[in-house]
């Protein structure tokens, strides 16, 4: 035999490959399942295996060099080609990075199961094996979609041509009025978690023209919205559309706009039944709801929210005894991205019978409360200067006094109430996904905003600077205040929270100062918000449930995973009405002796960040896909 063809027919060493590919399954499939909350590090242990099992193949597999080389390079052209043939979800996803890293492990795979096949073939047999296998695992990737990443790490998959949650409410409310409901009267634990039969699938584009819309297809992902001029629809279920020209009578409001009438969660005066085997949450009604990651605002029987549909960012109005659809404000606008998906982030803002509202891409509106009409709208992007973040305008107005404001970005902007024209405008101090949080500090109102800086205070009136500290990362959830009326805030990183820091705030004639008591791990709230209790934070240390002590920042418990969950503390009774990532509803005591959780129950289907809502002895709670209201057994007092 020539020298040469002995050469190609040395053994490879298979052994390495073999090892590092089984240890990649292992990370990648059981690690979510032993530590959910650690999911993201079973993908990235995956990744490390295939990126040393491509090593194995370059430099340490006995394959002829031709074999080496070409199998790199196929799978590299492999990857680049991919970019133009995936879907949307995949491209986009971790910002069009993810791409060019999620295929490896697959890869890896195909390359070790490839050599193995092929070790006693021919020599062309085995090139041809190990071709085949490389442009099946990236075939693959064109036959799935991706609906986001989840708050434990990780994304959620599905095959390509199934339709999304949005497809298939686009899909049905073609056929039938939207403003229909699914009553439930019956209790949770025994209500199913789906809403009313959905109807056929249809495709994204048909979807769109059943409802009245045209297709999304050729928006931009975080395009900004138009100039202040462009026309927007408002329909109201009565009532005229004329714009309103004065401010109606101030009205009681049960529950302003995000995370309640202070921004903190909390629900004083109210105590509900805890033991939920005998009283369980009764479910009042439910029905599918477009994509979006807002909460609700509430006054009297009527609720607010926004959410997507096809081409247009909505504003809706909902009965809360019902579900059923009141009036809706339509702007012609889609954000899109990979990892949270489309639709707005932000909550709708109730104040002066008046409701604002913040879109994904920087829509700034003012609507009558009662018809939906349109009193005026700005654009937040243009007027701060400032570009669409990665993740969209996330910030939910704060009305203080005669003033609107909005974080643009990192960047605090002050509209007129009454006109919306721009009153001033905050320094830049780079992305924020958090929203202006007004509190008391040493008896003077401010407005404190956490960014990619740290901490910004200025005052309402005018967005003067009054005090600034510094803690470099960014943040997306809210400060909180302490009883003593210290300031907590929170930092993250690309891989999630870093923690949690107290600063005590003072001034004098000359200044104000804002130094750090503590700074601690035991909590690292990423996008989770946290509660203030009894000298003790209550919040998500990445995923699970933890306690801390105001007093050091030192952490006294933690336990139960609810993945990226968000909660509302009853303080008349010690106890978290937590909301999972998993829509689940869970109760825990919020006391620091130790974690105990006293019930937990299925409610809504899909990934769920949205903030529950509870006003009175009624629950409101939705996700991108779905919405629901439950009736909470009181306790007796």
């Amino acid at each position: 035999m020539p020298a040469s063809t002995a050469a190609v027919r040395r053994p490879l060493r298979l052994w390495p490959g073999v090892v590092l590919a089984s240890l990649e399954v292992l990370l990648f499939l059981v690690v979510p399942l032993v530590v959910p909350d650690q999911a993201i590090f079973g993908l990235l242990g995956a990744v490390a295996c295939g990126a040393l099992v491509l090593a194995w193949w370059l430099f340490f597999s006995r394959a002829p060099w031709l074999e080496r080389i070409g199998a790199a390079g196929l799978m590299v052209a492999g990857v680049i080609a991919l970019k133009f043939v995936v879907d949307p979800s995949i491209a986009g996803a971790g910002q069009g990075r993810l791409l060019y890293i999620l295929p490896l492990p697959l890869l890896a795979l195909a390359l070790v199961a490839a050599s193995v096949a092929g070790e006693r073939a021919s020599i062309n047999a085995r090139r041809a094996s190990l071709a085949a296998a490389i442009l099946l695992a990236c075939g693959a990737f064109t036959l799935i979609r991706t609906e986001g990443v989840r708050g434990a790490g990780g994304f959620d998959f599905h095959w390509r041509w199934t339709p999304t949650a949005e497809d298939r409410l686009l899909a049905k409310v073609g056929a039938e009025s939207d403003a229909t409901a699914t009553a439930l009267p019956s209790p949770i634990a025994t209500t199913p978690a789906s809403s009313s039969p959905v109807a056929p699938a249809a495709t994204s584009a048909s979807a769109s023209a059943a409802a009245g819309v045209t297709s999304p297809a050729g928006l931009t992902a975080g395009k900004p919205a138009p100039p202040t001029t462009r026309p927007a629809t408002s329909e109201p279920a009565s009532a005229t559309t004329r714009p309103a020209t004065s401010e109606p009578e101030i009205a009681r409001v049960e529950w302003p706009g995000f995370r309640g009438p202070t921004r903190d969660d909390v629900v004083p005066g109210v105590r509900i039944e805890t033991d939920w085997a005998k009283n369980p949450p009764l479910a009042l009604w439910r029905q599918p709801i477009g994509p979006g990651w807002s909460s609700f605002a509430v006054q009297g029987d009527l609720i607010y929210t926004q959410e997507q549909r096809g081409d247009h960012e909505l504003v809706s109005c909902y009965n809360r005894t019902n579900g059923q659809v009141v009036w809706r404000h339509r702007d012609a606008v889609r954000f899109y991205e990979s990892n949270g998906g489309a639709g707005p982030r932000a909550t709708p803002t109730i104040s002066h019978g008046r409701v604002f509202t913040f879109g994904a891409t920087g829509i700034v509106n003012a609507l009558d409360a009662r018809t939906g009409a349109l009193v005026w709208t700005r654009n937040a992007s243009t007027e701060a200067n400032v570009k669409v973040p990665t993740w969209a305008f996330t910030s939910s107005p704060l009305v203080v006094d005669d003033v609107v404001i909005v974080a643009a970005a990192g960047r605090l902007v002050g509209f007129d109430r009454a006109t919306g024209s721009r009153r001033w405008l905050g320094p830049t101090h780079g992305v924020s996904y958090s929203s202006p949080h007004l509190a008391t500090i040493d008896g003077m109102p401010q407005v404190l905003l956490l960014s990619a800086f740290g901490v910004t205070s200025v005052a309402p009136a005018d967005g003067k600077v009054l005090w600034e500290h510094e803690w470099s990362g960014g943040a997306i959830v809210q400060p909180a205040i302490t009883p003593e009326g210290d300031v907590l805030i929170n930092s993250i990183s690309m891989m999630g929270g870093v923690g949690v820091r107290r600063l005590a705030v003072s001034h004098t004639a000359a200044a104000w100062t804002a130094e750090e008591r503590w700074t601690t791990n035991g909590l690292k709230p990423y996008f989770s918000d946290f509660v203030v209790h009894k000298a003790h934070a209550f919040g998500f240390d990445g995923n699970i449930l933890s306690c801390i002590n105001l007093s050091d920042g030192k952490r006294v418990w933690k336990g139960g995973r609810y993945g990226a969950g968000q909660m509302i503390l009853l303080p008349d009774q010690d106890v978290l009405l937590v909301l999972s990532e998993e829509g689940e509803l869970a109760l825990v005591s919020a006391m620091p002796d130790k974690f105990t959780e006293l019930a937990r129950l299925p409610a809504i289907d899909g990934k769920t960040w949205n903030h529950p809502v509870l006003v009175g002895d009624v629950l409101l709670v939705r996700n991108g896909q779905e919405m629901a209201a439950f009736k909470l057994a009181l306790a007796a007092r």
